[in-house]
Parts: structure tokens; sequence; C-alpha cells
């Protein structure tokens, strides 16, 4: 039987994904592990902005308050949530593309749960069977539990 100690709950601050964290937080009280909330930042940012000549100080200003915005609400999708003040919760941010940061996130820290939301809202992969969810469910090492 499943006993998790570390449960990574991936988080894009949509309703689906504060369902799963709600989920994670739950399990994580029952078993007394671990939860580790990522958020992952898309990489584009840096490469689309590069066509058109903008100052590197000016993107690597953007690319910090996409950080703090994304560690504030972090901050605030925790406290929204009933019961969390009984689990140890650590807060990660990653840049990239958002499953394969999923998945080497879960590999670096010995993740044995993922708890992921079935959609989000990533452009066209909102109308589809998410693709994010899809990919994590395919390739990961652990088991993966897919909330609605």
């Amino acid at each position: 039987m499943l006993r998790p100690t570390k449960i990574l709950v991936p988080t894009d601050f949509s309703e689906s994904s504060d369902k799963a964290l709600k989920q994670g937080i739950d399990i994580a009280r029952q078993y007394n592990a671990e939860l580790h909330l990522l958020h992952v930042i898309p990489a584009e940012l840096a490469y689309s902005v590069s066509d058109y000549a903008i100052p590197l100080q000016a993107i690597e200003a953007l690319e910090k308050q996409q950080v703090e915005g994304a560690f504030q609400s972090m901050k605030k999708q925790v406290a929204g949530n009933e019961g969390c003040e009984d689990v140890t919760i650590s807060l990660d941010i990653a840049r990239g593309i958002a499953y394969e940061e999923i998945l080497r996130q879960a590999t670096e820290n010995g993740i044995d749960l993922i708890v992921i939301a079935s959609l989000g809202r990533s452009g066209l992969a909102k109308y589809f069977v998410g693709s994010v969810a899809r990919n994590v469910l395919k390739k990961a090492r652990c088991p993966v539990l897919l909330t609605k």
C-alpha cells in the first residue's frame, strides 16, 4: 500500500490546481508527509522578447517580478486551505517546460506521489485532456493522482 512521505503538487493557480492542492494537503495530513508546491514559469519569455532588442536588465527585472508574483500567489493559495498548518509545505518555482520541470523536481526531491489537476489554464491545452498532466502521467516514475 502506498504511504507517501513526499508529495508534489504542481500549480498554475487555476481552480483545478486549487482542488489538487486540497487533495494533496489532505493526503499529507493523513500520512504525515511533506508537501512540495511547485509553479513552473514558461521559459519562452526570454526567447520571445530577445527579438525586440529589449535590454537584458529589463528582461531580468520582468523575470524577477514573475518569480516574486508567483511566490505571493503560492502563499495565498496555501493560506486559503484549511489544515495546511499541520503540514510541512515548501514552495518551489522553476522555469522551463512544465511537465519536464515537474518530472525533474519529482526525481530530485525523492517525491513518491504527484497530485496534479487534469486541466489547467495553459493555452490550447485547456481544451484537451491537459497536456501537462498527460505527459506527467506517461513519464512519472512514481504514482500520480489525477484530480478533476
